[in-house]
């Protein structure tokens, strides 16, 4: 799913990107707020996309339950200029469908990120 979220953002189309979620998916980008639904995710990824840069990452690991998994990705997106413009570490929750796709159910794009608490 890391690499398959990172060419569709790097296509700059957003269609794209909101073909990865189910139509109730959750994401959250900032660790605090979280968006369902098509439209609250599209206004996100929206935003998102006139970040201007290249998304990279890694898939830290996979953890596999039938058809759900959780999920682990570090990512860059770089500027133009070469410097990096974000970082983070997600946590993610996705779903097998019918065809054997995979898709986002619960995507927290810095939940990996967060400081510990206590």
């Amino acid at each position: 799913m890391n690499e398959t979220f990172v060419r569709a953002f790097n296509t700059r189309r957003l269609d794209n990107l909101l073909a990865l979620y189910e139509a109730d998916a959750t994401l959250c980008v900032d660790g605090m707020s979280s968006h369902t639904g098509t439209a609250q995710i599209a206004a996100v990824l929206g935003d998102f996309l006139q970040m201007p840069g290249t998304l990279t990452g890694r898939n830290a690991f996979c953890l596999r339950h039938g058809d759900v998994a959780l999920l682990r990705a570090d990512w860059t997106l770089t500027g133009p200029d070469g410097t990096t413009t974000l970082a983070g570490s997600s946590a993610e929750i996705v779903r097998r469908q019918a065809d054997g796709t995979w898709l986002y159910i619960v995507d927290h794009a810095v939940g990996a990120s967060l400081e510990r608490v206590g």
